[in-house]
Protein backbone atom coordinates (compact mmCIF):
# COMPACT_ATOMS: atom_id res chain seq x y z
CA UNK A 1 0.00 0.00 0.00
CA UNK A 2 5.24 7.91 -5.03
CA UNK A 3 6.63 12.15 -8.29
CA UNK A 4 3.86 11.40 -10.21
CA UNK A 5 0.12 11.30 -9.13
CA UNK A 6 -0.64 7.47 -8.16
CA UNK A 7 -2.49 5.97 -10.96
CA UNK A 8 -4.76 3.92 -9.31
CA UNK A 9 -8.18 3.52 -10.42
CA UNK A 10 -10.72 3.09 -7.83
CA UNK A 11 -13.65 2.60 -10.09
CA UNK A 12 -16.47 0.54 -8.05
CA UNK A 13 -15.95 -0.60 -4.79
CA UNK A 14 -16.41 -4.22 -5.66
CA UNK A 15 -14.92 -3.61 -9.24
CA UNK A 16 -11.97 -4.68 -10.94
CA UNK A 17 -8.88 -2.25 -10.72
CA UNK A 18 -5.13 -1.17 -11.65
CA UNK A 19 -2.35 0.17 -9.95
CA UNK A 20 0.96 1.19 -12.34
CA UNK A 21 4.27 -0.13 -11.67
CA UNK A 22 6.41 3.38 -11.40
CA UNK A 23 9.91 2.00 -12.22
CA UNK A 24 11.98 -0.78 -13.13
CA UNK A 25 12.26 -3.42 -15.94
CA UNK A 26 8.35 -3.01 -15.88
CA UNK A 27 7.63 0.45 -15.81
CA UNK A 28 4.20 1.46 -16.74
CA UNK A 29 2.48 -2.09 -16.54
CA UNK A 30 -0.46 -2.37 -14.78
CA UNK A 31 -1.47 -4.81 -12.22
CA UNK A 32 -4.95 -5.87 -11.84
CA UNK A 33 -6.66 -6.54 -8.43
CA UNK A 34 -10.00 -6.78 -7.13
CA UNK A 35 -10.87 -3.65 -5.81
CA UNK A 36 -13.80 -4.63 -3.45
CA UNK A 37 -11.90 -5.97 -0.66
CA UNK A 38 -10.80 -2.27 1.18
CA UNK A 39 -7.56 -2.44 -1.12
CA UNK A 40 -5.41 0.42 -0.46
CA UNK A 41 -2.38 0.50 -2.73
CA UNK A 42 0.56 2.39 -1.74
CA UNK A 43 0.41 5.52 -4.11
CA UNK A 44 3.02 5.78 -6.79
CA UNK A 45 4.45 9.20 -5.23
CA UNK A 46 5.02 7.23 -1.87
CA UNK A 47 6.42 4.18 -3.59
CA UNK A 48 8.93 6.42 -5.92
CA UNK A 49 10.15 8.16 -2.35
CA UNK A 50 10.49 4.14 -0.77
CA UNK A 51 12.44 2.90 -3.31
CA UNK A 52 14.58 5.61 -4.11
CA UNK A 53 15.97 5.05 -0.66
CA UNK A 54 16.05 0.88 -1.21
CA UNK A 55 18.05 1.91 -4.77
CA UNK A 56 21.95 1.09 -2.63
CA UNK A 57 20.47 -2.25 -1.57
CA UNK A 58 17.29 -3.67 -3.65
CA UNK A 59 19.04 -5.23 -6.38
CA UNK A 60 19.06 -8.87 -5.75
CA UNK A 61 17.56 -8.38 -2.40
CA UNK A 62 14.98 -11.15 -0.75
CA UNK A 63 11.45 -9.46 0.51
CA UNK A 64 7.94 -9.89 1.83
CA UNK A 65 5.21 -8.54 1.30
CA UNK A 66 3.44 -9.36 4.31
CA UNK A 67 0.40 -7.82 3.56
CA UNK A 68 0.24 -8.01 -0.31
CA UNK A 69 -2.89 -6.57 -1.22
CA UNK A 70 -2.32 -5.58 -4.84
CA UNK A 71 1.00 -6.81 -4.42
CA UNK A 72 2.25 -3.16 -5.81
CA UNK A 73 5.18 -3.68 -3.29
CA UNK A 74 6.34 -6.71 -3.74
CA UNK A 75 6.24 -6.42 -7.70
CA UNK A 76 7.80 -2.75 -7.96
CA UNK A 77 10.66 -4.36 -6.23
CA UNK A 78 10.91 -7.46 -8.97
CA UNK A 79 10.80 -4.50 -11.50
CA UNK A 80 13.70 -2.70 -9.84
CA UNK A 81 15.82 -5.63 -9.12
CA UNK A 82 15.26 -7.84 -6.35
CA UNK A 83 15.31 -11.77 -6.53
CA UNK A 84 12.92 -12.95 -4.99
CA UNK A 85 9.42 -11.34 -3.08
CA UNK A 86 7.31 -13.31 -0.92
CA UNK A 87 3.59 -12.30 -0.95
CA UNK A 88 0.94 -13.36 2.35
CA UNK A 89 -2.44 -12.32 1.66
CA UNK A 90 -5.43 -13.99 3.59
CA UNK A 91 -8.50 -13.14 0.74
CA UNK A 92 -8.88 -15.92 -1.71
CA UNK A 93 -9.61 -13.50 -4.55
CA UNK A 94 -6.70 -11.30 -4.04
CA UNK A 95 -4.29 -14.74 -4.00
CA UNK A 96 -5.81 -15.13 -7.81
CA UNK A 97 -5.05 -11.56 -8.45
CA UNK A 98 -1.07 -11.90 -7.23
CA UNK A 99 -0.79 -14.95 -9.30
CA UNK A 100 -2.43 -13.58 -12.18
CA UNK A 101 -0.11 -10.75 -12.41
CA UNK A 102 3.23 -12.67 -11.80
CA UNK A 103 2.09 -15.18 -14.38
CA UNK A 104 1.69 -12.24 -17.02
CA UNK A 105 4.78 -10.68 -16.33
CA UNK A 106 6.92 -14.45 -16.40
CA UNK A 107 8.03 -14.51 -13.19
CA UNK A 108 6.15 -16.91 -10.82
CA UNK A 109 9.47 -18.74 -10.25
CA UNK A 110 11.12 -15.39 -8.92
CA UNK A 111 7.39 -14.82 -6.34
CA UNK A 112 6.59 -16.97 -3.39
CA UNK A 113 1.83 -16.02 -2.95
CA UNK A 114 0.98 -17.69 0.14
CA UNK A 115 -2.50 -17.83 1.30
CA UNK A 116 -2.40 -17.52 5.43
CA UNK A 117 -2.71 -15.14 8.21
CA UNK A 118 -0.15 -12.44 8.63
CA UNK A 119 1.41 -13.51 11.87
CA UNK A 120 0.57 -17.29 11.35
CA UNK A 121 3.02 -17.17 8.74
CA UNK A 122 5.46 -15.35 10.80
CA UNK A 123 5.51 -17.75 13.44
CA UNK A 124 6.40 -20.45 10.34
CA UNK A 125 8.75 -18.59 8.53
CA UNK A 126 12.08 -20.37 8.23
CA UNK A 127 14.85 -18.14 6.33
CA UNK A 128 14.73 -14.67 6.84
CA UNK A 129 14.58 -11.90 4.57
CA UNK A 130 16.61 -8.51 3.21
CA UNK A 131 13.14 -6.24 3.28
CA UNK A 132 10.36 -7.06 4.65
CA UNK A 133 7.09 -4.08 3.92
CA UNK A 134 4.75 -3.91 6.00
CA UNK A 135 1.08 -2.06 5.10
CA UNK A 136 -2.02 -4.00 7.62
CA UNK A 137 -5.12 -2.37 7.02
CA UNK A 138 -5.70 0.97 8.53
CA UNK A 139 -8.93 -0.89 10.71
CA UNK A 140 -6.20 -3.24 11.95
CA UNK A 141 -2.86 -0.78 13.11
CA UNK A 142 -2.26 -3.78 15.73
CA UNK A 143 -0.85 -5.80 13.12
CA UNK A 144 2.27 -2.83 12.77
CA UNK A 145 3.73 -3.67 16.26
CA UNK A 146 3.07 -7.13 16.75
CA UNK A 147 5.01 -7.76 12.97
CA UNK A 148 7.39 -5.77 13.97
CA UNK A 149 8.02 -7.27 17.53
CA UNK A 150 8.08 -10.70 15.75
CA UNK A 151 10.16 -10.30 12.99
CA UNK A 152 13.01 -9.06 15.18
CA UNK A 153 12.79 -11.08 17.85
CA UNK A 154 13.19 -13.81 15.31
CA UNK A 155 15.98 -12.17 13.50
CA UNK A 156 13.74 -12.65 10.38
CA UNK A 157 14.92 -9.36 8.66
CA UNK A 158 18.51 -8.70 7.97
CA UNK A 159 18.48 -4.99 6.31
CA UNK A 160 15.10 -3.07 6.92
CA UNK A 161 11.51 -2.70 7.09
CA UNK A 162 8.99 -0.47 5.25
CA UNK A 163 5.84 0.59 7.90
CA UNK A 164 2.82 2.47 6.58
CA UNK A 165 -0.03 3.55 8.93
CA UNK A 166 -2.80 6.32 8.87
CA UNK A 167 -1.35 7.49 12.32
CA UNK A 168 2.32 9.36 12.55
CA UNK A 169 2.52 8.46 16.31
CA UNK A 170 2.23 4.54 15.30
CA UNK A 171 5.35 5.25 13.18
CA UNK A 172 7.03 7.24 16.01
CA UNK A 173 6.64 4.43 18.60
CA UNK A 174 7.91 2.10 16.27
CA UNK A 175 11.09 3.82 15.62
CA UNK A 176 11.94 3.90 19.34
CA UNK A 177 11.82 -0.22 19.30
CA UNK A 178 15.14 -1.95 20.25
CA UNK A 179 17.33 -3.47 17.55
CA UNK A 180 15.75 -0.73 14.73
CA UNK A 181 18.97 2.26 14.47
CA UNK A 182 17.64 4.65 11.73
CA UNK A 183 14.89 5.63 9.80
CA UNK A 184 13.03 7.95 7.54
CA UNK A 185 9.75 8.90 6.98
CA UNK A 186 7.35 10.68 4.85
CA UNK A 187 3.67 11.54 4.04
CA UNK A 188 0.89 11.12 0.95
CA UNK A 189 -2.50 11.91 1.35
CA UNK A 190 -3.77 10.17 4.96
CA UNK A 191 -1.18 8.01 4.58
CA UNK A 192 2.46 7.88 6.70
CA UNK A 193 5.67 6.22 5.52
CA UNK A 194 8.45 5.10 7.36
CA UNK A 195 11.45 3.09 6.97
CA UNK A 196 13.37 1.67 9.66
CA UNK A 197 16.75 0.03 9.04
CA UNK A 198 17.77 -2.92 11.71
CA UNK A 199 21.05 -2.41 14.02
CA UNK A 200 23.94 -4.90 13.29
Amino acid sequence: MTGQKAKVKTGKKSGPSQVRIIGGQWRGRKLNFDGGNDLRPTLGRTRETLFNWLRPRIRGARVLDLFAGSGALGFEALSQGAAHATFVETNGRTIAALKSNAASLDISERCTITKTDAMDFLRHMAEPVDIVFLDPPFKAPEYLSRAVTCLLEHQLVRECLYVEASDQSLIERLTNTPGISTHRQTRSGDAYAGLLEIAH
